[in-house]
């Protein structure tokens, strides 16, 4: 549940920021969400991602590392961090990358969030333990067991869909030697799916999402499922406006919750409309509200009455289950 927005309006604020309540390992928690705007993504490629047209433009170091000060100074003036429990920070890419996030940048916003339960979005190539030891004994202060929990968008457990589909940049076993480098630093790990990206049928999107769930539970202490959005100037929406891609159903976003082995939150940016993940629009609102709800009471029972929701649009679904194939897909938009 989000209670105040704030967006860029200034040079010397985050891209975004804003207070809310997020489920977090079992418990409901009072949280800050943070997007700071950086030097850039390292790796700049996925698909779906319009990461790349929010980043400085070349600044030399020093002059990134202060606007990127003045971005935790705007935070500690705009929010009263007394009033939250855990802080999300993200990036254009890697909160651990110093070439995106100046060391003293990052020991800046470690010193504004001591005391916090944080998570804290990097690529897996950027968890190097050294660095993640250090963040951790900087926002320590005994409050919480893990009080650093490491997030990263692995999309997909399969490699072939996170090569061709997304084009992420890392391997499976890659992200399975950060979960590991992580905990060695004593980290936790949050991982993030991309439900239905590029050159998927619908049921194929359903699919790698459960067989990527089953290979995360156990792995991951935290899952967060994220229904493809069509993000301004990227490959995703070229596709999208030829009619070669259409957004996952809300259906397909319920099937996958319902059938998840361990509780994922999922926050359905651009719900019910034609960029994000949608229905037909007469069931659209009531569905987005419900997954909403479900990320936070994790009440079983709620999918099981969303999933019984009755509109005919249900039988669209049905049939594009069966009949899209990825040589002539979508079928729908």
């Amino acid at each position: 549940m989000i209670t105040s927005v704030f967006q860029q309006r200034d040079p010397d604020s985050p891209l975004a920021a804003w207070a809310g309540s997020d489920r977090i390992r079992g418990q409901v928690m009072p949280t800050l969400t943070i997007i700071l705007k950086t030097g850039g993504c390292d790796w700049n490629r996925c698909r779906m991602c319009s990461y790349r047209h929010e980043r400085y433009g070349n600044l030399d170091p020093g002059d990134l590392k202060s606007r990127l000060l003045a971005q935790v100074s705007w935070v500690r003036d705009h929010f009263r961090l007394e009033e939250v429990d855990a802080v999300k920070i993200y990036t254009s890419g890697s909160l651990f990358d110093p070439a995106e996030v100046p060391l003293q940048a990052r020991e800046s916003l470690a010193e504004l969030v001591r005391g916090k339960l944080v998570i804290a979005e990097t690529r897996p190539e950027f968890v190097i333990r050294d660095q993640v030891s250090s963040f951790i004994s900087a926002i320590d202060d005994g409050t919480h067991d893990t009080p650093l929990y490491v997030a990263i968008g692995v999309e997909t457990s399969n490699d072939r869909v996170r090569e061709k589909c997304i084009n992420k940049g890392f391997t499976w076993d890659e992200f399975r030697d950060a979960v590991t480098s992580a905990r060695s630093a004593g980290a936790g790990v949050k991982a993030y799916l991309l439900a239905k990206p590029l050159f998927l049928t619908e049921r194929e999107a359903i699919e790698d999402m459960i067989l990527s769930l089953r290979d995360l539970a156990g792995l991951a202490d935290m899952i967060s499922l994220n229904p493809c959005t069509v993000q301004r100037n990227t490959e995703l929406e070229y596709y999208w406006k030829q009619g070669a891609y259409r957004p996952p159903y809300l259906w397909s976003i319920l099937t996958i919750l319902a059938e998840s082995p361990v509780h994922l939150t999922c926050d359905p940016l651009g719900g019910g409309q034609q960029r994000g993940p949608h229905n037909c629009g007469a069931c659209d609102r009531p569905l987005v509200k419900g997954i909403r709800d479900y990320s936070l009471s994790a009440d079983r029972g709620l999918l099981t009455e969303l999933l019984a929701t009755d509109c005919p649009c249900k039988e669209e679904w049905e049939f594009v289950l069966l009949e899209e194939r990825s040589y002539c897909m979508p079928l729908t938009h």
